[in-house]
């Protein structure tokens, strides 16, 4: 049976096994004849001319793990942001972990998703927010039908969470293949401000897909510092689609720092709806073998005096394929726009593939806009004087590589992670710099 069939078959098993109203479950239904209607995408369809799914739909994925793995703190202790304290919300192969996990309900929520779908005292807010700001892409339908278990943040007004969020995803490979489908919500109100780091992680060398949903409300004057630290395995796929609805003079940033998986899809929507709004898109790329990364990005300027910020830096060697597809659409209404868009990649061999494409709509006269993306090589030039000065070829390439990726770094606002990606980045390279950007 092939996946789409199974996936539409298992959906009447799985409303029968979650506690649900039928509010959700109009929802949910909705969304299965969506993707029944659909399907999975194909290369036909122009935002994913340059990736294909067939290799990864391959495998006989289970839809719901039969067993559940335990895992103790000190066997996937290198995984978390450990050198802080944080707030955690931890998933074992689509399980909540509670061992692993520490949420609260003190002043705000940071809990389960599951929770919020099923009990009446989130009634009104899932009301008002769930499903609301998610596009008729079939994949994103895919996971609203299934849509059960993933973080749920609610972030009362004026409120600044004094320490982070992690959200972790682990798959132990209980199955031989498995498909996980995490829904997280998040809603910051008026006046408040919350740090969050998402992972995916595989522990195992098994097949595992991720299609994952994530949608985030900034209210008026909210801040929302968002990473994503995609470092898995080289037989795990992530889809990750993140949706979010900015209102008056919030700020939202999203850093997205991709190392390792088999593909990786990332569809990242920002809504700005309220003057004076500041959106943040930034990512490092460092790919190689015959891994495939897809960033797709879009930035809606549907109100006037907002600006929004795209710079992707993307590093690929071997085999690696990298896509960058980034649109900046700017409505009639949306006068005094200041949007920036910048796609920067390096090809470390002949044999590693980019597809780049920078896009602008702009239907107002008064904005400020621009896009570009540049593709080449590292500097002869600068390889030469770093050489004349008695560092190693290959410290020297590392070296020019780590500045090509500063500028996403500097803006890192939690020093702890920043010191992990840049780990990640020297692990990535194969060298020891022996300092932090």
């Amino acid at each position: 049976m092939k996946l789409k069939e199974k996936l539409i078959s298992s959906f009447m098993a799985f409303e029968n096994q979650v506690d649900i109203d039928s509010f959700v479950h109009d929802i949910r239904s909705e969304a299965i004849k969506s993707f029944e209607e659909k399907g999975f995408p194909s290369k036909k369809e122009e935002s994913w001319k340059y990736t294909s799914l067939n290799k990864v739909l391959k495998h006989n994925y289970s839809v719901f793990p039969k067993q559940v793995n335990a895992l103790e703190y000190r066997e996937v202790k290198r995984y978390f942001i450990h050198d802080i304290d944080t707030y955690k919300i931890v998933f074992i192969d689509g399980k909540y972990s509670s061992h692993l996990s520490d949420t609260t309900h003190d002043g705000m929520d940071i809990c389960l998703m599951s929770a919020a779908l099923s009990k009446p005292k989130y009634r009104i807010i899932i009301e008002n927010y769930f499903n609301k700001i998610t596009t008729d892409d079939s994949l994103a339908s895919l996971n609203t039908a299934f849509s059960h278990e993933g973080a749920y943040i609610h972030i009362p007004k004026n409120k600044l969470v004094e320490k982070p969020i992690q959200i972790i995803h682990f798959s132990t490979g209980s199955e031989s293949a498995v498909m996980l489908q995490p829904r997280n919500l998040i809603i910051v109100d008026e006046n408040s401000h919350v740090q969050i780091i998402e992972r995916h992680q595989s522990l195992t060398e098994n097949a595992v897909l991720t299609n994952s949903v994530t949608e985030i409300y900034a209210n008026k004057r909210g801040i929302i510092d968002y990473y994503k630290v995609q470092n898995d395995n080289q037989d795990a796929s992530l889809i990750d689609n993140t949706y979010i609805n900015q209102k008056q003079e919030s700020h939202v940033s999203v850093h997205t720092f991709t190392f390792g998986g088999k593909l990786i899809r990332n569809n990242l929507n920002f809504f700005q709806n309220g003057e004076r709004i500041d959106s943040t898109l930034k990512g490092i790329t460092i790919i190689g073998d015959k891994q495939h990364v897809d960033h797709n990005t879009l930035v809606h300027h549907r109100t006037p005096n907002c600006e929004s910020h795209q710079d992707y830096k993307g590093i690929f060697g071997d085999n690696a394929t990298g896509v960058f597809n980034g649109k900046v659409l700017v409505d009639r209404e949306a006068q005094k726009t200041n949007a920036y868009q910048s796609n920067n990649n390096l090809l470390l061999n002949d044999k590693a593939t980019i597809n780049t494409k920078p896009q602008l709509e702009i239907f107002a006269d008064d904005v400020k806009c621009s896009h570009g993306c540049t593709i080449g090589q590292l500097d002869e030039n600068a390889m030469f004087y770093l050489r004349t000065r008695g560092i190693p070829e290959k410290e020297a390439k590392a070296l020019l590589m780590y500045a090509f990726a500063n500028n996403v770094l500097e803006s890192v606002k939690i020093n702890e992670l920043k010191q992990r990606i840049n780990k990640l980045i020297a692990n990535k390279l194969g060298v020891n710099i022996g300092f932090d950007l």
